[in-house]
């Protein structure tokens, strides 16, 4: 029984290790940043963390198991978009949210969309591959539902490496004889 409760005690320990692998990003700029980066779509988790029992619930049966975990850190940037009501918030944070709320139209909690960064006469445009929210059944039925969403990604155009320009050193005339 004692082997038991320690081997049990283990592979809990080791599920929450994994679990805190992930990185959430809440800045959207530095986000864009990364998946162009690493040529992987934005996965934009819109919650209210505090309050929301359906948010908490898919973190819960969902984002914090090890079957998501794996997937998420080699297919998707997280991004974690708050709208927390007992918590406080950086007014920036809450303003960006905000606009973002606004751009993908979020009207329930939550609600998880799935993008690609793009950039239209110096503007951020987002190309939408598509949206969920809470699926019940676990981390491989929501798993069902996000992949074929991300496998719509087209990886960004590659980065052209900047050209150095050389100096070019005057040249002496010759004289013609």
């Amino acid at each position: 029984m004692k082997k038991i409760f320690i081997a049990l005690l283990f592979v809990l320990g080791s599920m929450s290790i994994q679990a805190q692998d992930l990185v959430w990003h809440k800045d959207m700029t530095k986000a864009i940043e990364v998946s162009k980066k690493e040529n992987k779509p934005l996965f934009l988790f819109f919650t209210g963390s505090d309050w929301c029992g359906w948010c908490i619930r898919l973190q819960k049966e969902v984002f914090k198991t090890p079957e998501f975990v794996e997937w998420a850190s080699k297919s998707v940037v997280l991004v974690e978009l708050d709208f927390p009501r007992k918590s406080a918030q950086p007014e920036e944070e809450k303003r960006q949210n905000a606009e973002l709320q606004q751009v993908f139209a979020v009207r329930g909690y939550p609600t998880v969309h799935f993008v690609k960064a793009g950039d239209l006469n110096g503007k951020i445009n987002f190309e939408q591959l598509g949206s969920t929210g809470y699926v019940a059944g676990g981390p491989s039925a929501w798993l069902a539902v996000a992949k074929p969403m991300v496998e719509r990604f087209t990886p960004y155009p590659a980065q052209a490496p900047k050209k150095v320009e050389k100096k070019e050193t005057k040249k002496k005339k010759s004289k013609k004889s």
